[in-house]
């Protein structure tokens, strides 16, 4: 059978992984494929097989002419959906579509896809592990590392994926049979012009679900709340503050599930995961699998053999007295503030790094109430120590191997050190993985100088 894109001229927009792995899903379907990619081609690692293949390289800067000439324009996760050139395809009546929806359209295997603000790694990876463990052939993925084009072709059972709200901003079909909004918080104000542009883009998961497919929703979240109202989709929720008829929900110290299968009930003590916002996240990723019939012991096995990923949460190790926990994937104000909540004083909280201008108003009072000293690093250590100037004591340092040394020498024996940097990470770094080696080095260097 002729695939649809047979002799099409397609233009791959972003040279990464997503990129070259879109080429590839291309000319195996005797497409005419440009990969096109702003950055000039020393900055880029082209794969020797699409180097000397039948790939167009289109390298330091978008050529328009390539542009004008396509059939189709498919963008990687990270390119702004705004850019001029792709602006002036849409006008041209040039579709734009994004990775994600043209894998959805070449998979068969039913699909949970997991957004929100805070925790989306987290849920896709423990609910990954959940099918895995009731027996079933599951694909896991998307903004959480392997594009889902790489799906393509496998033999799955269930795909789990994670998706940015910057990949949904470039679907048009995509229709996952379960679609999980774990929260809405502030983030990406440095894309997106206000928060009801960024909380309308999170929403587009659910434009194409029916009644035959699942929401899984968090009923403490207003956002969620206020987008739940549009979804056609069969909505579940789940709760850390109520119970619920239906959905999952926290009763003491059980999670209690209400739904196919009838109830259930999870001891809370058994999880290694710590902290309220892991509650919810264990909670999410459970509906899926309960829902569509898993083995409840089964999944619930897995959850427990969860010990979270790295740079969230992390405990890196107590020396010089003090307990250190790398929470670099701490990327925007609502993830810091959870993160204070899991920990004990006396506290010294390491914040900063480029500034995605949101609102810091949601840290100040847990600052007051919890933190001992700030210490601030990066572009945004000026708006943050005008926030929370007369909170606690704030120090300032020029790296982050200064602030480290700092915490050691200002927190008192027996206290907590937390990077959680509220903020991106491209000022001093190139990932926010990078930051939370850079800090978990330089605590170890700090460690065997004791």
């Amino acid at each position: 059978m002729q695939s649809e894109f047979f002799k099409k001229r397609i233009v791959v927009v972003g040279a990464g992984r997503t990129g070259c792995a879109l080429t590839r899903f291309f000319l195996e379907r005797r497409a005419q494929v440009v990969l096109s990619d702003a950055r000039p081609a020393g900055r880029i690692a082209v794969p020797g097989d699409l180097a000397q293949g039948s790939v167009r390289l289109d390298l330091g800067g978008h050529s328009k002419t390539c542009f004008d000439e396509a059939d189709l324009v498919v963008v990687s996760p990270g390119v702004p959906s705004n850019l001029g050139i792709l602006n002036a395809a849409r006008e041209r009546g040039i579709p734009v579509l994004g990775e994600i929806e043209i894998a959805a359209r070449a998979l068969t295997a039913p699909l949970a896809a997991i957004t929100g603000t805070n925790g989306k790694s987290t849920v896709t990876t423990l609910m990954g592990e959940m099918f895995k463990a009731c027996g079933q052939r599951t694909f896991v993925g998307g903004n959480l590392g392997t594009p889902l084009i790489e799906a393509v072709g496998g033999n799955w059972d269930w795909l789990v994926a994670e998706l940015s709200s910057f990949q949904l901003e470039t679907i048009a079909l995509f229709r996952p049979k379960f679609g999980v909004l774990l929260n809405i918080s502030e983030d990406h104000l440095d894309r997106y012009p206000d928060m009801a542009s960024y909380q309308a883009a999170k929403a587009r998961l659910f434009e194409n679900m029916t009644g035959e497919d699942v929401a899984v929703l968090n009923r403490e979240d207003q956002r969620v709340l206020e987008v739940a109202k549009d979804i056609s989709a069969v909505k579940v929720f789940f709760s850390s503050s109520r119970s619920l008829e239906q959905g999952m929900c926290l009763e003491e110290d059980e999670l209690v599930w209400r739904g196919p299968g009838g109830e259930r009930r999870f001891p809370v003590r058994e999880l290694c995961v710590q902290g309220l916002h892991n509650l919810e996240n264990v909670m999410a990723a459970l509906i899926p699998p309960l829902w569509s019939g898993c083995p409840a012991d089964a999944a619930w096995k897995a959850a427990l053999a969860f010990r979270g990923l790295p740079h969230r949460m992390a405990l890196v190790g107590e020396f010089g007295g003090l307990r250190w926990f790398n929470d670099s994937k701490g990327t925007n104000i609502g993830i810091v503030v959870k993160s204070l909540e899991g920990c004990r004083p006396p506290l010294t909280l390491i914040a900063g790094g480029k500034d995605k201008q949101g609102s810091l108003a949601a840290l100040v009072e847990p600052v007051r109430r919890k933190v001992d000293h700030v210490i601030l690093i990066g572009e945004a250590a000026e708006r943050m120590e005008q926030a929370l100037t007369g909170q606690t004591r704030i120090h300032r340092a020029a790296s982050l191997e200064e602030a480290v040394r700092t915490a050691a020498a200002i927190t008192p024996a027996g206290g907590t050190v937390l990077l959680s940097p509220g903020c991106s990470s491209f000022d001093m770094f190139t990932s926010y993985e990078e930051r939370g080696r850079s800090f978990e080095a330089a605590v170890r260097q700090l460690a065997a100088s004791i």
